[in-house]
């Protein structure tokens, strides 16, 4: 967050025009092919090494195509020429995939989370500290450009050595049509989330000026940390612990409902309570800069928990076997969005914010309809599951609001102040979370205490959760 008051809003607006283009080649990355050894039921040395050979393959094309494509995406779309230089550089990321993606896989495969974990906390620390030096010494943009691939190609190194991946890759791709199916089913399904995923950012890069396209990307990045940073990890845990229960839908089903009670009851209160906190919110965390962002955040913030409950299907539908499913709603998906946010930008920035919070809620209904007899769950089954932490957390922001206008607000308008005036933003902000915080557990607490139970177990005292199988709110899924 440092990082954000040092730079400007238009040197993360040139950024977002490069990090869309990234994303969007990425999904042919190849990541696909790797996920297809954790869904195998055994696996041979020899797909290992012709997983490796198509990744190294896929990859370096990846990023020829990004060093020839640059001036014109620079000049001709953006009309921006640093946009160009931006992305020679930031094709050094694509290099390094190989060596993440595989011995992750067969980490995840084996259900070994502690190393990948401990990585990712290396990497983070030294992405965070070239991005602090370079913000800190004037290097702009730059800083942005860096910091990742400093952060990928720790990720890289850390995980080649931790995992001991010392192979050479095959490319004979003789009997890998298994792999390669499922692989490439992922490829199509991840391509189509990339679409509806970035597709706001690639329009708003042709229509906004980089400042009004930075707020508004820090405003998305900000609100969609939670669904985009904390529950891909909770998913890529989720895909093999599904994977070994695919042959029993019962506790497959009331194991995916556990794991959308447990991730809405973090969810929900922290995007409903961004966006009844949105000023002081963006005051503290952002900083005055930013200040143009707050009715983004507040707008897109309430259509996160709809995004963080439709991305949780996906690894229940690919453990089953069911990519295919997972390509039919990225493809809906892929459709609904553009058209919504080629609709919003007419209104600006803004148009796009609004354009989130209506579509979310179509594409995880159409979700929802696809996956329910394939996982074996009900509309019932599912609202039981996540309503304490939806009605909690709405209770919460009545109240959160409501101290806001009597309480915090005037803070601000006293002539004396305890701490200076300067900070009064911060103690308006400490009181809302604080009263937040009580009015949601305490919310729970009379009303889903069993919810509240089983959470403080789980985080506390670190017990797994029982997963019962609730005969009332499953049904069969059909059999193939």
């Amino acid at each position: 967050m440092a990082i954000l008051r040092i730079l400007d809003p238009g040197d993360y607006g040139l950024f977002a025009m490069t990090s869309v283009i990234l994303v969007f080649l990425n999904f042919l990355n190849g990541y696909g092919f790797a996920s297809s050894l954790i869904q195998s039921e055994t696996v041979e040395p020899m797909q290992i090494r012709q997983a490796f050979g198509m990744l190294l393959i896929l990859n370096t094309a990846l990023a020829l195509v990004q060093l020839f494509i640059a001036p014109a995406l620079a000049v001709q779309y953006y009309q921006e020429p640093m946009v160009g230089e931006m992305l020679r550089w930031q094709a050094l990321i694509y290099l390094s995939t190989p060596f993440m993606v595989l011995p992750e896989a067969l980490m995840s495969r084996n259900l070994e989370f502690k190393k990948p974990a401990i990585i990712n906390l290396l990497s983070a620390f030294v992405g965070a500290s070239v991005s602090l030096y370079m913000a800190l010494n004037d290097w702009g943009v730059w800083t942005l450009v860096f910091a990742p691939i400093a952060i990928f190609w720790t990720r890289a190194i850390a995980l080649t050595v931790a995992t001991k991946f010392y192979i050479w890759p095959s490319f004979d791709f003789r009997g890998a049509g298994a792999m390669f199916g499922f692989g490439t089913t992922l490829l199509v399904s991840h391509g189509f989330w990339i679409v509806q995923s970035q597709s706001d950012i690639f329009i708003a890069g042709r229509f906004l000026d980089p400042h009004d396209l930075g707020l508004y990307a820090e405003a998305l990045f900000l609100t969609s940390i939670f669904a985009a940073k904390f529950v891909p990890p909770l998913n890529e845990v989720a895909f093999p612990a599904y994977a070994r229960m695919q042959h029993d839908k019962e506790a497959l089903a009331a194991g995916f409902l556990k794991a959308a009670k447990l991730i809405l009851f973090i969810a929900c209160p922290l995007y409903i309570g961004m966006a009844a906190t949105a000023e002081p919110f963006v005051a503290v965390i952002m900083g005055d800069k930013w200040l143009e962002g707050i009715p983004y955040v507040q707008i897109l913030a309430l259509s996160m928990p709809f995004m963080t409950l439709q991305i949780i299907f996906t690894p229940a539908l690919n453990a089953l076997g069911k990519p295919n499913l997972t390509a039919r709603n990225s493809m809906f998906g892929a459709v609904l969005m553009p058209i919504t946010f080629l609709f919003g930008i007419q209104y600006g920035a803004i148009g796009l914010a609004w354009g989130w919070l209506l579509a979310f809620p179509i594409l995880l209904c159409f979700t929802f309809y696809n996956a329910k007899d394939v996982i074996g769950i009900t509309w019932r089954g599912l609202l039981d599951s996540i309503w304490p932490a939806i009605f909690a957390s709405i209770s919460m922001a009545a109240v959160v609001i409501l101290v806001d206008i009597y309480i915090g607000k005037k803070i601000m308008q006293l002539e004396y102040s305890l701490f200076g005036h300067e900070y009064d933003i911060y103690l308006r902000f400490l009181l809302l979370i604080v009263t937040g915080a009580a009015a949601y557990f305490a919310m729970l607490w009379y009303f889903a205490k069993d919810t509240l139970e089983e959470v403080i177990n789980l985080v506390v005292k670190r017990k797994p959760p029982v997963v019962e199988v609730p005969q009332t709110n499953i049904e069969t899924a059909p059999k193939d």
